[in-house]
């Protein structure tokens, strides 16, 4: 395993399980830097283009993923800069490689934009997620209003961020939030066993669907189901549906190229 430390963070590639860990190690809590935003933003998009891994996981060391940002340091910064803080956070979503954030303990502010920006979310049932900043007198700024409100709906949003509610992982999974909730000594094996599901399909059709999904979140029914039409179109005549079918007829396990 390959491991690369960085300030508050630390990169972990495993190329045998195909799998890449951005680690937030800057426990108890984990607090994300405005420096370490970037930075990860950085890495991530590295990491979509490296042959080694097919998933990405957002995970952290100790009992917490994270209390969400440096609070005294967004005096610190322009209103210009702050106005841009989404364009690091979102990240995860631009990617092609799917990115599971695997949650336990507090998921606040940032912490929960970043994961609300991933593909999957996996909480454990002392989790607790939170756009908080409502109590300082702030609003979330990263994506995460907007994330969530397109996720659950308007009124829940309201609910939950007017209040600054924290909700619990098992509400969070009943909610949409979260695909799975787990015990917490659970975790690491239950997001194991999602990135084993995810190397196994085809990595060209994973990562179509992926920007389907994502270009037609705004867009009418209509429009969605003539979007998705092309790109099935298109996937016809890959090497991958060739596979597939193949390999669904001869009752033998699929061995996908990505093209």
């Amino acid at each position: 395993m390959k491991v690369q430390k960085f300030d508050g963070f630390r990169l972990e590639i495993n190329k045998e399980k195909k799998r890449a860990d951005l680690v937030l190690s800057r426990p108890p809590l984990n607090v994300v830097l405005f420096s370490q935003r970037s930075e990860m933003a950085k890495l991530l998009i590295e990491l979509d283009q490296n042959d080694d891994v097919r998933v990405i996981v957002l995970r952290s060391d100790g009992d917490n993923f994270s209390s969400g940002g440096n609070i005294s340091g967004f005096m610190e910064e322009t209103p210009e800069d702050l106005t841009l803080l989404a364009q690091n956070v979102m990240t995860p979503e631009k990617l092609k490689k799917p990115v599971i954030a695997a949650i336990q303990g507090y998921c606040f502010g940032v912490g929960f934009e970043f994961a609300l920006a991933c593909d999957f979310r996996i909480v454990t049932f002392d989790s607790q997620l939170s756009l908080p900043e409502m109590k300082i007198g702030m609003i979330p700024g990263s994506g995460g209003s907007a994330r969530l409100a397109k996720m659950i709906g308007i009124s829940r949003s309201k609910n939950i961020i007017m209040r600054g509610k924290r909700l619990s992982g098992e509400e969070a999974f009943n909610l949409g939030i979260a695909c799975e909730v787990v015990k917490k000594e659970n975790l690491d094996k239950s997001t194991q066993s999602l990135v084993d599901e995810l190397i196994n399909v085809s990595p060209l059709a994973q990562r179509t669907i992926k920007s389907v999904l994502n270009s037609t979140q705004n867009s009418t029914l209509h429009t969605s189901i003539e979007l998705e039409g092309e790109a099935y179109g298109r996937l016809r005549s890959s090497n991958d549906f060739k596979e597939g079918v193949e390999s669904f007829s001869e009752k033998r396990n699929p061995k996908y190229t990505g093209s």
